[in-house]
């Protein structure tokens, strides 16, 4: 046995002993009978908590109403909340869909996985990028750093580690991780049986919203009597902008009612009802087949608000970008009996830590041969706190589009909303490192949540440690750095 399967085996075996605590409350507070929750030899025949997740795509930080969202209305997924716990440090794996859905799927962050854009290379004029990375122009010239469109179909994810233990697994809507199944039972596309080989996209689709929520409910009424892991992902609120117009006529209504503060789209705010009449509907299913005390449901987004058709204030930048707005999502957790209603979580939780708390939750085994980059949050959900930690983000690559808040290098002309970086959060502190320039913004987020006073200059010291930190980080993960100049950079 080597030193790293040696290492990840012994940090197995301490949270096991806490795993069997922890599973021991649940238990108490479930009214259920709890068997034994050995990683090692799970008992498959004890009730164990369906789990139901739902994933919109792109829904932003502050587009739910118990965010104080001010035009758009979410009352299915404020009443989920006040249900039970929301978390107001919530973070997604990634700034963009793909990379994100890999690393809640994997239980790794993106330096394990190579996944950094859908598309596999950056977005934007090549020739505004200093460093030499993957783009349209240059996909693996000399340079170049390694770029992934699909996570491995060796890494065992969060359905191979539920079937473990007896699941029944169905994945629905968007995938966005290439061409194998990773362990569920039945993957579909639209709810209809659009198979995910076919690579087909319901984007924009005004109807798909319903159609994946009648599969789940279906799905629910079907398998109500053993555990199953409903992993629901609603296509809305991408690109491209479409509702059904009855809906969009509502919000034209609402928009001509009174003077607002910001010209809210109609038709983002439909398709946003689409995804809450889909959660409402989902939580009714549930109800009425008396598997609530049984059942932890979970709804959050695979990133920050799109700067095009929606604003992320008070946060900075939108998806895409490493700050606020791009990364800090919605979420959300209810399950009657465990989770206290009307909870609030500040502590900073992140996508990588839900294969480890589901696992802890289900008395599943831990992947043996792959590093598990998250911590269980199961103490979190029970009120309980866990020990501080850093979480990290890594993104070498360039991404244009709206919502721009980093110039093209030596020029005050904004253009991209990100550049090649890594960033850590620990605390109320976050830095970021840019490559590109070789600098770094220090933040204070529980007193700066906008991201609008630099702190670096001013905390050097505790710059510097973070600093430290996420080198040792980018080396324990092998992230790829961008070093190489770009050739046919040009500012102009």
């Amino acid at each position: 046995m080597n030193n790293f399967t040696n290492k990840i085996r012994q940090s197995m075996s301490k949270s096991i002993k806490r795993q069997i605590f922890l599973a021991a409350s649940i238990a108490v507070l479930c009214g259920l009978t709890l068997r034994h929750a050995h990683a090692d030899e799970p008992d498959i025949s004890q009730e164990k908590p369906n789990v139901i997740f739902i994933m919109a795509d792109d829904l932003g930080w502050a587009d739910v109403g118990y965010n104080g969202a001010e035009f758009f209305e979410t009352p299915a997924i404020d009443a989920l909340c006040k249900s039970g716990m929301r978390f107001d440090s919530a973070y997604a794996g990634a700034a963009n869909c793909m990379p994100s859905r890999a690393c809640l799927m994997s239980g790794m962050y993106t330096p394990r996985t190579k996944m950094w854009q859908p598309g596999k290379v950056s977005k934007g004029n090549p020739n505004f990028m200093r460093l030499l990375v993957p783009n349209q122009e240059n996909r693996e010239g000399d340079g170049t750093i390694p770029s992934e469109g699909r996570l491995d179909p060796s890494v065992v994810s969060l359905a191979h580690t539920l079937k473990k233990v007896g699941y029944k697994t169905m994945h629905l809507g968007k995938w966005h991780l290439g061409n194998d199944d990773l362990g569920f039972d039945r993957n579909d596309l639209d709810g209809r049986g659009a198979g995910f080989k076919f690579d087909h996209k319901f984007y924009g689709n005004e109807d798909v919203a319903e159609w994946l929520t009648d599969a789940a409910v279906e799905y629910i009424a079907d398998n109500k009597d053993e555990p199953f892991f409903l992993y629901l992902n609603h296509w809305d609120v991408h690109v491209p902008i479409n509702a059904r117009q009855k809906v969009v006529d509502k919000y034209r209504k609402k928009l001509d009612s009174k003077q607002w503060t910001r010209d809210w789209d109609p038709v983002y705010a439909a398709m946003i009802e689409a995804v809450d009449t889909s959660v409402a509907r989902v939580l009714k299913a549930v109800k009425q087949k008396g598997i609530s005390e049984n059942t932890v449901v979970i709804f959050t987004s695979d990133n920050g608000g799109f700067g095009g058709v929606t604003w992320n204030a008070p946060l900075k930048g939108s998806k895409g970008g490493f700050y606020e707005g791009g990364i800090r999502v919605p979420l959300c957790m209810s399950w009657a009996g465990a989770i206290q209603p009307e909870t609030v979580c500040d502590t900073p939780v992140t996508f990588v830590d839900f294969l480890p708390t589901l696992a802890e939750l289900t008395s599943a085994p831990l992947p043996e041969k792959q590093p598990v980059d998250g911590v269980s949050i199961v103490p979190l959900m029970l009120g309980d706190q866990i020990k501080e930690r850093k979480i990290f983000w890594h993104y070498p690559m360039y991404l244009s589009g709206p919502e721009r808040v980093k110039p093209i290098f030596g020029t005050d002309r904004m253009y991209w909303r990100a550049t090649p970086c890594s960033v850590v959060r620990e605390g109320d502190w976050k830095l970021i490192q840019f490559f590109e320039t070789g600098t770094v913004e220090l933040y204070n987020i529980r007193q700066d949540i906008g991201e609008t006073n630099d702190l670096a200059s001013v905390h050097p010291e505790k710059a510097e440690a973070l600093l430290q930190a996420l080198e040792i980080w980018q080396a324990e993960t092998d992230a790829n750095i961008p070093k190489t100049l770009n050739p046919d950079f040009s500012a102009e």
